[in-house]
């Protein structure tokens, strides 16, 4: 057991990520990518003026599309920085401005699945590297499946995409024994095999507003 002394004094509070706002004192782009940019700010903190370089991003959006069955459709698709052909959910940057994270979420599924869904929640949000990227990612549970009115051209990595339908629980299993590695999978899956053991009573409304997300107020929230 830990010395009293030495437990934080908060420590009986409820867990909860503190949004904590500090003056920037200089923001400038220091490389301008394809995809997304690299940011250098100083910031004042602890009275120490601090600088630091991050990946100014986008954001993002993934769907864990579960059907009657309790299956999962898992997408594999190459990814070249990791050199690998790794499984995922359907995913996609929240690159135009002002959509709401949920429409996002719908135009992908559409788009890499040909599927489309009519009970829409919030599963699990995460940051990818808070310490190096402001990247933030929002999973949502998509059920009542049903097919696209007509299916979506596909190109570069997504050209030669293999889609599966998977067990839930063989996905737990899977992430559990570190053969799959992608974040969103891996949360997704794990986040929602803990909301099903609860009645699924941990899940929040599809529309929900995204106050953590860097960048709300241009995302429409």
């Amino acid at each position: 057991m830990p010395d009293e002394a030495s437990v934080s004094p908060g420590a009986s509070a409820a867990l909860d990520d503190e949004l904590f706002a500090v003056r920037v004192e200089q923001s400038e782009t220091v490389f301008a990518g394809k995809v997304w940019d690299v940011r250098r700010e100083r910031f004042a903190f602890n009275g120490q003026s601090i600088v630091r370089d991050f990946v100014d991003h986008t954001g993002a959006v993934a769907v864990l599309a579960l059907d009657e069955n309790e299956r999962v459709l898992l997408i594999k698709q190459y990814r070249h920085p990791v050199r690998t052909r790794d499984w995922e959910i359907p995913a996609g940057l929240l690159d135009v401005r002002g959509e709401r994270p949920l429409r996002a979420a719908q135009r992908e599924l559409a788009e890499e699945a040909d599927l489309v869904a009519t009970r829409w929640d919030v599963l699990s949000e995460f940051y990818t590297s808070p310490g190096g990227s402001d990247e933030a990612i929002r999973i949502y549970l998509a059920r009542e499946l049903g097919a696209t009115d007509q299916s979506f051209d596909r190109s570069e990595e997504e050209a030669d995409m293999e889609l599966r339908w998977v067990p839930l629980d063989e996905c737990v299993d899977a992430v559990l024994d570190r053969r799959l590695q992608n974040p969103s999978l891996a949360i997704g899956v794990l986040a929602a095999h803990a909301a099903r053991a609860r009645g699924w009573s941990t899940l929040g409304a599809g529309d929900s507003l995204w106050p953590r997300h860097p960048k709300s107020e241009a995302l429409g929230t």
